[in-house]
């Protein structure tokens, strides 16, 4: 399972992947993966990445390392669209230059970040 989610690009690294599978984050065909977990053509995996969702379809099975061009060959996904930008809450700026925050204002940022 390692080797296939970094070969897809779907996390960036090997380890990334296997981190992902322990954690509890990537599912294939609604059951737990193990990080040594096999996929066969049709089956469906789920993972949950930086906060997105990815479902991917295997399309066709590699046996060796391989580029990422042709890696994505060997995929069909199915995520739901990123969540446009507008959805995103509103970060806490404050204007260049003005010095350290306050007291009264630190409060506030702890506030707005939910502390």
């Amino acid at each position: 399972m390692d080797r296939w989610l970094w070969a897809v690009r779907v996390t960036k690294t090997r380890s990334l992947a296997t981190d992902a599978c322990r954690g509890g984050h990537v599912r294939v065909n609604g059951h737990p993966a193990k990080p040594a977990a096999t996929v066969r053509v049709g089956d469906r995996v789920e993972a949950t990445l930086a906060g997105r969702l990815r479902v991917l379809e295997v399309a066709r099975v590699i046996d060796k390392r391989v580029g990422a061009p042709l890696a994505a060959e060997c995929y069909v996904d199915h995520s739901p669209p990123p969540p446009s930008s507008h959805d995103t809450p509103a970060v806490f700026a404050r204007d260049r230059g003005a010095g350290r925050p306050t007291k009264r204002d630190r409060r506030r940022l702890d506030r707005f970040r939910g502390g």
